[in-house]
């Protein structure tokens, strides 16, 4: 058997044990599947995603803490709401993400979904352009830069929404990308436009 073959064995085997139904509930992925509407799976993904290092368990609680003072109603949260709503917001932290990050976060998805359906177009289409982008290096590169776009954008949020450019081998985007874009058992499927063959498997350090 040759290594090609080997590693096709191994992750055939890791594809029964995880990529069935039984996973979701213990994964952050059980965050996005709490929804029905396309552009709240999207928010509550994205956060779920972004918040994912460390325990399994206090990600998933964090996630649903933000969502809850969201009224578990992220879409709407984020496009129609009044600055007396974004108190509910003040004194949110996971980690190194804080409450200025998540009211920025908050302000980048009502820009972005005054003019857009889904949060496809801010990875998949240049916004300057309108080119389609057609790789997930690229569309990585141009999120980052379109994600931090916005007027008054902090600084210190930059590092919550990594990039190629700085070396980074961005998990947490790439794992965000495979639930919106693979459909099973297990992933959303969500962005059918996005060929499944473009995802990337990223191998740092921790992953081999």
């Amino acid at each position: 058997m040759n290594t090609q073959q080997e590693i096709k064995k191994i992750l055939d085997q890791k594809v029964k044990q995880y990529n069935k139904i039984d996973f979701i509930a213990k994964d952050p992925i059980c965050i996005p599947h709490q929804f029905k509407k396309q552009q709240d799976i999207e928010i509550a993904g994205f956060f779920a995603a972004i918040f994912a290092w460390g325990n399994r368990t206090t990600i998933i609680n964090k996630s649903k803490e933000l969502l809850q003072r969201m009224d578990n109603a992220p879409y709407d949260f984020c496009t129609s709401h009044q600055p007396k709503d974004l108190k509910k917001i003040i004194g949110f932290v996971h980690r190194t993400f804080n409450t200025t990050d998540a009211l920025y976060c908050i302000e980048f998805f009502k820009h972005h979904y005054k003019k857009n359906v889904s949060l496809e177009t801010a990875f998949f289409r240049n916004q300057i352009s309108g080119k389609k982008i057609e790789s997930v290096q690229e569309a990585l590169t141009h999120f980052q830069a379109y994600f931090m776009s916005v007027e008054n954008a902090p600084k210190r949020t930059q590092k919550h929404i990594s990039s190629p450019v700085s070396g980074s081998t961005c998990k947490r985007l790439n794992m965000f990308l495979r639930w919106v874009v693979r459909k099973d058992d297990v992933d959303l499927g969500l962005w059918p436009e996005v060929p499944t063959s473009m995802l990337i498997i990223p191998l740092d350090f921790h992953v081999s």
